[in-house]
């Protein structure tokens, strides 16, 4: 009878940070002694961090990583662990997890397959490892195989899927299972996109079953280096049975799991609950509130500031920092909240740890109403932040009578009307940076990702601030986000906003957003077909013409999204840093990227044209 007791492990790392890396590593292994397992499974590259980038092209971050596993090894006594690590052979460097069994490095697995689309760029920094490989190497004096290696432990053979490797059609699973292993291990950094936790399931689950095996999962955690998001997931299936899961996107910086194995007899195996919540909304909200709060301590800035508009983007900027301190203090508690985020002061509960994290502020123009106003008042109130509130009309003022006076004409909306709703929006910008730069506070740009495709923002406008959490969510989203925590979250402060709808108030008389563009619902339609599936304008139409009855509507629509979306790649060049949220974004360094001048499509909307 075969018995083996397996521990996954998700931790928040952060890259470069060797020392603090290692403390959370031997923390899990620590877990996992107490818990009596006898391997246990860490995320892919959580020596160095994931997120090294051109880094990892250099010669000292893999001797450093090197350095580091060596100062780990006296710690895996009574317990095989398998940590990743960047490895540098003959000017290269691969994407490796070693494999430590009392105290004594057995191997290092090399990664055979890349991710290279979507927000990944590793055959940039990494090479790919030949299937069936193996060559020694030599590093102080310590002789170590890598390559492509099986292992046994307590006579249990296991070998490795690094992170994309399962997700090809030439897995190394096939051969793995060719070689009869009992045990799969797959560390990964897999970022965060709603729902993606389903499809990871699915696969954990259907690979044990089609390779015969059990098959372990470990994730990396939480917002390791500004824009992905990781979820912590840990999987345990054997037989096309899941047996443990955990609960993802913990504020705590180490999760372990473990689960005692029957080898021959998966019926005997340990059986854990399975309790994690993949409500769409919900997942959200702990993605959003995980990224706020590491970026928080990770950067070392003191708060958060939001231009608080009384509109749906605002909100949900200050309701998820709101939410972020609800969450992670009732999960880490207060003594350790407050030793991550307040250094210098002893914060005891929400009021006063959201009067510090927490500042707002209403912007006015002659154009702002007293409902977005109250709006925005109400909200910020009921959630307890610091609120302030001014005009910038005097500002607006000296600009345009400056310009006027050079030109030798008045500015008017009949002839001037974007670049006098785009000053109204730049006013705003100095004064909302300064509150953020005398609070050492990080001022958060609220932009959605459907004006993004767009470029429906005013550059040095509202797009000033160092961060963007919701930029890569589409606005209806947004829209039934803040319906939902209304409800659910008990924010009842947002009923004026839910009621409003979305207007950039820029300019007199009546002004909405979907006038000025198009329905966002019709919007995001379009996007999901040019942008996600890269299809042609007249592929769009196709795609969409038995779902809207005005065929000549929703050819102007396709029309103004393509030409929209040419004429501003530019901004998006220039968008703050933003969390990849969904399974796309439009940030052009991390998941599409177009040129900022081209033809802007003239021949594929003609082509429209013509059907």
């Amino acid at each position: 009878m075969r018995k083996l007791k397996i521990a996954g492990a998700a931790l928040n790392q952060t890259p470069l940070n060797w020392g603090g890396n290692l403390d959370n590593i031997i923390l899990a292994i620590t877990e996992a002694r107490q818990q009596q397992a006898d391997i246990l499974l860490l995320p892919e590259l959580c020596i160095s961090g994931y997120g090294c980038e051109d880094w990892f092209l250099s010669d000292w971050l893999a001797e450093k990583a090197w350095n580091t596993l060596l100062q780990l090894m006296p710690h895996c006594y009574d317990i095989t662990v398998c940590a990743g690590l960047p490895v540098r052979i003959n000017s290269h460097t691969y994407n490796g997890v070693a494999v430590i069994s009392n105290e004594k490095l057995l191997g290092i697995t090399l990664k055979q397959n890349l991710a290279k689309d979507g927000v990944h760029y590793e055959p940039r920094w990494f090479e790919a490892w030949k299937a069936g490989e193996v060559i020694e190497l030599n590093n102080d004096n310590i002789p170590v195989k890598a390559g492509d290696l099986i292992y046994e432990i307590l006579g249990v053979t296991f070998g490795f899927e690094i992170c994309e490797d399962a997700w090809r059609v030439n897995r190394p699973g096939y051969a793995l299972k060719q070689r009869n292993v009992d045990l799969i291990l797959n560390p990964s950094a897999s970022h965060f996109a709603l729902g993606k936790s389903s499809e990871r399931e699915d696969l954990v689950t259907k690979s044990s079953a089609q390779f015969n095996c059990i098959y372990a999962y470990a994730n990396l955690l939480g917002n390791e280096a500004g824009r992905m998001i990781y979820d912590g997931d840990i999987l345990i299936a054997q037989h096309g049975k899941l047996l443990a899961q955990n609960t993802r996107l913990s504020f705590k910086p180490v999760n372990v799991i473990c689960c005692l194995v029957d080898v021959d007899n998966v019926n005997a195996s340990e059986q854990k609950p399975l309790t994690d919540n993949k409500e769409r909304h919900e997942e959200l909200t702990r993605a959003v509130t995980l990224a706020l709060f590491d970026y928080l301590r990770k950067s070392k800035a003191r708060g958060y500031v939001v231009s608080l508009s009384g509109g749906a983007d605002s909100a949900t900027c200050t309701v998820m920092v709101a939410e972020m301190i609800k969450r992670a203090s009732a999960e880490l508690g207060w003594l350790e909240f407050s030793r991550l985020l307040f250094q210098d002061k002893n914060i005891t509960d929400y009021h006063q740890a959201v009067q510090q994290l927490l500042t707002t502020a209403y912007q006015a123009t002659q154009n702002s109403s007293t409902t977005t106003f109250e709006a925005a008042k109400q909200l910020a109130e009921s959630v307890g932040a610091v609120f302030y509130n001014w005009s910038v009309d005097d500002e607006v003022k000296s600009y345009t009578e400056k310009i006027e006076n050079a030109l030798g004409r008045n500015l008017a909306w009949n002839t001037d009307d974007i670049a006098l709703q785009n000053i109204q929006a730049r006013a705003r910008s100095p004064i909302i940076w300064l509150l953020a730069n005398v609070k050492q506070s990080i001022l958060l740009t609220t932009s959605n990702r459907s004006e993004g495709d767009v470029g429906y923002a005013t550059m040095d406008g509202d797009t000033s601030g160092s961060l963007a959490p919701i930029s890569a969510v589409d606005k209806p989203t947004i829209l039934e986000w803040l319906k939902w925590a209304e409800k659910n979250l008990g924010y009842t402060s947002l009923k004026l906003i839910n009621q409003l709808k979305p207007t950039a108030e820029l300019r007199p008389g009546k002004q909405t957003d979907e006038d000025d563009l198009m329905p966002y619902t019709v919007l995001a339609a379009i996007e999901k077909e040019a942008i996600q599936q890269r299809k042609s304008p007249v592929e769009v139409y196709h795609a969409l013409e038995n779902r809207y009855k005005d065929k000549a509507a929703i050819k102007k629509h396709i029309r103004r999204f393509f030409t929209l979306w040419a004429a501003n790649q530019w901004k998006r060049e220039r968008l703050a840093p933003s969390f990849h949220l969904d399974e796309m974004n439009v940030d052009p360094r991390t998941w599409c990227r177009f040129p900022i001048l081209s033809s802007a499509f003239t021949e594929e909307l003609n082509e429209l044209e013509s059907l």
